[in-house]
């Protein structure tokens, strides 16, 4: 007989949390959730006040006896799952497969994976929190819905196997429209004119930007304009007419949260949302390091809250104190958003003691890197403001206005570990001057420019735009973004999200017919309900009920008058090789391809072969574009059979006008050669295997 039995979710945090419980006690994982909503059906009772009809996961039936052999054999029984909604899920349907009151002091949570925080945890169960467990059952029956009755829609008009989600096409909406935006852009010419200057002391030059004529701020549009402007300076005298000398702060940042620890990763360690979050579930969860064994280094990192406790505010102050000195510490307190759940701390080291330099050996590149990331961010938001001595100088030639800024830094402060955006830390430096002395002029030159339309988002700005708009949580970013790039509905080009031909088909169907549903004001004050929902001030069913009551009529409504219209899909100038009408463009999974119209009679469908306008640079045949599995473009002569027969010319790189190749020296051909070599191989193998041969009798006649 066991003392204790602590049910975590991975095996992992069991190795870590195991070696801080002493006596007869055992950690077990539940790998994640055991039960769900059934795949093969909707699974909610709607007629019977939408109770939801949970089933045990399959492939999950050997875990789970595991488990109740387990627990009989235990004297207490502690639930000890992530500290979050789907972790207070996941414990209250364990209490049920185990049989255990979810009202007993059952359930135990940790912050942080540490020693302290554990024996803490253990010694202060509580009962499984049902306000929680209804908010996380009432987004899962409201998706579950929304994507049982939207996603057959599509099936009929688009193709099988399409999902709508309330929050992921929201997601596609945001991408589709900024598309939309940077092809209806009209862009505006401006100018500007730059003066360089020198002082006349230290012949140091400097630049200053043209603001104006006479102290009235002027924009220029048209080269007329600055021709006029250019004419009349040319044999101007410059003069310092002002001189403003001040001081800047700059205060550092508050610790992570989910979504700024996301976006951070992406724009610094180039990391995608996905890989973000599995790093960081590794540090959370524990790293083996010599003397310490398997150790927790950070806190938990699905939080909105950017709160820290007395404990780590502490040790944060004794670290900084004793590295930097008593100058280099400020007590800052960080002022959580009204709308996030504050139940546990910001994303912070676990062990202020461990610096990342200090355990780098013990650690792989990647959780090097993003521990780095958040030891850094997080003791740098307890730190002084970074200083800096600000001048700004006016200059005047001819009653035409220029203006300079320059600064310096008197006191690097928190920016000794961190600095947010280091493009902003590069500024002028500009000598000593006097009111009403002249400068030199070193040159004046115009520049002409275009505005430029809307950036497409990266998967870091959607994060960004997602939690200002209020769409989803932290837990949902990630599996968001994953889902609509699996389903193909967008696609990543060198960090951007653009959304691809069927992400554009299967947006423009939703918003037209589900307009009410798909759009951020409704996905955002769900968000809310459900807030509501687990602070104890809402009834989960009745969320459901008042939503689904009008979706009811929409999808209805949506289903007669889309009985009968058919997609028209837009016709090519390709003809069917097997029936003579004219194909016409259809959208896969994997984008856009041709097909009859004249389907199911005639199936005849090819891919589109998109070509370059360079000749190959070995025969001179036609390069065509390809992609790999990772939608990475290559690019390969028509002739090349990819098993070394036919032209050899295949390369990563567009090919240029009277280029030369020489494919022994391009590392990049042998491994798209050998990938290439695979495709063959898989497909030569799958016309011969067994399986795939008619199955001949063995048995003779008996007359």
């Amino acid at each position: 007989m066991i003392d204790k039995l602590v049910i975590v979710e991975s095996p992992a945090k069991a190795n870590t949390i195991k070696k801080f419980l002493g006596g007869k006690s055992k950690v077990v994982a539940s790998m994640g959730h055991i039960r769900d909503l059934p795949k093969s059906k909707m699974g909610v009772d709607i007629e019977n006040n939408f109770e939801p009809q949970y089933i045990n996961i399959r492939g999950k039936a050997s875990l789970i006896n595991s488990l109740k052999k387990e627990a009989k054999n235990a004297k207490k029984i502690y639930l000890a799952t992530d500290p979050d909604r789907e972790g207070e899920a996941i414990a209250w349907h364990l209490a049920y497969i185990l049989g255990i009151d979810p009202e007993s002091v059952c359930r135990v949570t940790f912050n942080e994976i540490t020693k302290e925080a554990v024996k803490s945890g253990i010694s202060n169960p509580r009962k499984v929190d049902l306000n929680l467990t209804d908010a996380q059952q009432a987004r899962r029956v409201l998706d579950r819905i929304v994507g049982y009755k939207i996603s057959p829609v599509l099936w009929k008009k688009v193709k099988r196997g399409l999902s709508a989600g309330r929050v992921q096409s929201v997601a596609v909406k945001l991408i589709v429209d900024r598309e939309e935006e940077i092809e209806a852009f009209v862009p505006e010419e401006y100018w500007n004119i730059n003066l360089k200057v020198s002082d006349k002391k230290t012949k140091t030059p400097f630049d200053c930007k043209f603001i104006g004529q006479n102290g009235k701020k002027i924009e220029l549009h048209s080269k007329e304009e600055v021709d006029k402007i250019l004419n009349d300076l040319q044999n101007a005298k410059y003069k310092v007419t002002d001189i403003k000398k001040g001081e800047r702060k700059r205060n550092p940042a508050p610790p992570f949260t989910t979504s700024t620890l996301q976006q951070d990763a992406s724009r610094k360690l180039n990391f995608a949302i996905k890989k973000t979050m599995s790093v960081a579930q590794g540090l959370y969860e524990g790293v083996k390091l010599p003397s310490y064994g398997v150790t927790g280094l950070i806190t938990y990192m699905r939080t909105d809250s950017t709160r820290i406790s007395n404990e780590a505010r502490a040790s944060a102050k004794e670290h900084i104190v004793k590295e930097y000195g008593e100058n280099y510490y400020e007590n800052r307190f960080y002022k959580t958003k009204s709308e996030a759940q504050d139940a546990h701390e910001a994303i912070r080291p676990s062990h202020i003691e461990l610096t990342p330099e200090s355990i780098k050996d013990s650690l792989t590149a990647d959780q090097y890197k993003l521990y780095r990331l958040i030891y850094n961010r997080f003791m740098a938001s307890q730190m002084a403001s970074a200083i800096y001595d600000t001048v700004a100088v006016s200059i005047d030639g001819n009653n035409y206005n220029f203006k300079a800024n320059g600064q310096t830094m008197k006191f690097k402060g928190y920016m000794t570990l961190y600095v947010e955006n280091e493009e902003k830390e590069k500024f002028e430096k500009i000598p000593e001057l006097e009111i009403g002395e002249e400068v030199k002029k070193e040159k004046l030159e115009s520049k002409q420019s275009f505005t430029e339309p809307p950036a497409r988002y990266t998967e870091a700005s959607l994060v960004k735009t997602l939690e200002e708009k209020g769409i989803g949580r932290p837990s949902t970013y990630a599996p968001t973004i994953t889902t609509i790039l699996t389903r193909r509905y967008i696609e990543k080009i060198q960090k951007q999200l653009m959304p691809t031909e069927l992400g554009k088909v299967v947006n423009k169907l939703l918003i037209e017919n589900f307009g009410d549903v798909i759009n951020i004001e409704f996905t955002a004050k769900m968000e809310e309900e459900f807030d509501k929902v687990a602070e104890g001030n809402e009834n989960w069913k009745n969320v459901i009920k008042e939503f689904y009551t009008p979706f009811e009529v929409i999808v209805e409504k949506v289903e007669k008058e889309l009985e009968h219209v058919t997609l028209e899909y837009e016709e090519s100038d390709v003809p069917c090789e097997k029936c003579g009408r004219m194909m016409v463009y259809k959208y896969g999974r994997f984008g856009k391809f041709l097909a009859c119209p004249g389907y199911p009679e005639c199936q005849n469908a090819k891919p589109i072969i998109e070509t370059v306008d360079v000749p190959c640079p070995v025969c001179g045949g036609v390069v065509q574009v390809r992609k790999t599995k990772k939608r990475r473009n290559y690019y390969i002569c028509e002739n090349n059979s990819g098993i070394g027969q036919g032209c050899c010319y295949i390369s990563w790189n567009k090919p240029k006008p009277g280029e030369k190749f020489v494919p022994s020296n391009e590392t990049d051909v042998a491994l798209l050669e050998k990938e290439e070599k695979k495709k063959t191989s898989k497909t030569t193998k799958k016309k011969s295997s067994p399986k795939n041969k008619k199955k001949t009798s063995t048995k003779k006649k008996t007359k």
